[in-house]
């Protein structure tokens, strides 16, 4: 169906017709609900949080009570990705967005600044967290806000010796810091 006929189709309900209509779709569809429980009552610093939180635990897991080792972390850059798609999808502020998106990168980084790292691509999978969040935040027209945290970035890749250093350099050569 076309977004035309779609248009056509709802112009033909009434009122009545409509709300149970998005009461059905709210009750049987997990997304709607959520953007409807969004939309109603964001709460967009706590969604923030929840989601720091969930990241840190990908490179920084937490031991349970009464187990004998400590998990190992996993540095799935799908869980943040994920996140930062479902915050685009629900509206969230693009400060938000970018903070959460920049975050993704230092949690990773200071992780690598105490653990060795020897996946390529792990360096290659932040380049590119790095290079989405660049263009996310410049489309978004807030770079003056975000301007510090992107340098300390770029600053980490020379500090921490990583091989693909020149590439987030190259990343903002092309954009006037």
């Amino acid at each position: 169906m076309s977004k035309r006929d779609l248009k056509k189709y709802l112009a033909e309900l009434n009122k009545e017709q409509l709300e149970e209509q998005i009461i059905e779709l709210y009750e049987k569809f997990v997304p709607v609900k959520t953007f409807y429980d969004f939309v109603f009552n964001p709460k967009e610093d706590k969604l923030l949080q929840e989601s720091k939180t969930k990241i840190s635990h990908e490179y920084f897991p937490i031991k349970k009570p009464n187990a004998k080792w400590r998990p190992k972390a996993k540095m799935r850059r799908s869980v943040a990705q994920k996140m930062i798609k479902h915050f685009i999808v629900l509206g969230v502020d693009p400060f938000i967005i970018a903070d959460l998106m920049l975050y993704n990168i230092e949690i990773a980084q200071t992780f690598s600044s105490g653990n060795f790292v020897k996946q390529e691509l792990f360096y290659k999978s932040i380049l590119n967290s790095f290079e989405q969040a660049v263009n996310f935040i410049i489309s978004n027209g807030i770079l003056s806000e975000f301007k510090t945290r992107i340098l300390e970035i770029q600053q980490q890749t020379i500090q921490q010796k990583w091989k693909n250093k020149y590439d987030f350099e190259a990343i903002l050569d092309k954009i006037d810091l």
